[in-house]
Formats: C-alpha cells, structure tokens, sequence
C-alpha cells in the first residue's frame, strides 16, 4: 500500500528517531508537517515502525492526549493511536486500550451529528466547538498487521475523526465555523457544556 516515495520519507524520519526516548516532540500549528496529506504505510511493519507506534502511545499518555498522529511528532505517514481514557484534560472520557490503526478509512458515518468541545496536543491552550458525526464504520490495520473494521461510537468517534483529519492536514481550528466557539483552555477549565445535537 502506498508509493514508495512516501514510504521512504516516513520510515527515513523513523530511523532518526530510533534511539531516542519514547517520549516524541510534538509538532505544533505553524509546522508544515501538520498541513501535508500523509503518505500509506507498506506492509510488512518494520522494527523501527512499531517502535514509533510505541512512542506515540507513550508521548499520548504523557501528554494526557486521547490521540495522536504521526504527522504531530513530525512523521507524514498515515498512523495514529486512539488511547480515550480519564485525564485532567477529558476527565469524563471512556477507558479503552491504547490502540495504532494504520492506513484509516471512514467507509460510512451517521448523518447525526454532534457538537462538543475539541483540544489538540498541536494547537497548545485551545478549545473550540467541533461538529462531528455520532458514529463512523472504520477499517484500518492493526500493528500486528492484521485488518481491522468497527463502528466507533460518541467520543472515540470523536476521536477517531479528530485524527483522520490529521492525516489530510486539516486542525480542528479549520472546522470551526464561529470564532466565538474557540476559547482558551483555561477559560475551558471553567465551564462545562453538554453536547448540542444538530
């Protein structure tokens, strides 16, 4: 899957990365890397691929993320981890294993929608309010290879198409439609809102 080109740039910026900590630098807004469509990953999975797998889930975990995508920690290939549990950032999220899905695909989503507030570990003390589908049938692979296909449901949904985005280049901040909507962080830490259906 994918062409070699992309390939080669993804697992060139892996090798650099080999010998360092799992904790990954994380790419933040103004980064080019954050505005480029990622590269398919070929199969098989290499070493050096499942240790950048591992650096993410760690760097996520860090960061009390409930995702992350190769192209925050500056590699441009199509990987992200979905890893919702509690944290002070999303006390209310649901617990689930930290888990790569390799070469994502929506291949059908709900026409309800919901709108709640979204942050990114890329867009540093912010939060705006996202529309989203309720649900998504995704398939992607797993690390170990393997394909994969469910329905995502509420907030790994959420999830889920937060970082699907990543992978085109597209922030949460492009799908906020009223700049009214984005407020910072600690004002976010204020309030509370319930989802708003539309």
């Amino acid at each position: 899957m994918g062409n070699a080109a992309g390939s080669i740039g993804c697992f060139f910026v892996i090798n650099v990365i080999k010998s360092m900590t799992n904790i990954l630098p994380i790419s933040h807004i103004g980064a080019a890397v954050l505005r480029q469509p990622a590269q398919s990953i070929d199969l098989p999975l290499t070493p050096e691929f499942q240790k950048l797998i591992d650096g993410l889930i760690q760097t996520a975990l860090d960061s009390n993320g409930v995702g992350i995508a190769a192209p925050q920690v500056a590699n441009s290939c199509r990987l992200f981890i979905v890893a919702s549990r509690p944290s002070p950032r999303y006390p209310q999220a649901p617990t689930m294993e930290p888990t790569a899905m390799i070469n994502p695909q929506i291949i059908d989503r709900s026409s309800e929608e919901v709108v709640d507030w979204e942050g990114c570990l890329s867009v540093p003390g912010q939060r705006g309010l996202v529309s989203r589908a309720q649900w998504v049938d995704v398939k992607y692979i797993d690390r170990f290879g393997q394909p994969q296909q469910q329905r995502l449901t509420d907030f790994v949904a959420r999830i889920f198409q937060h970082e699907y985005d990543h992978l085109a280049g597209i922030l949460f901040i492009d799908r906020i439609t009223n700049l009214e909507n984005l407020i910072s962080e600690e004002e976010y830490q204020k309030i509370q809102f319930d989802p708003i259906k539309v």
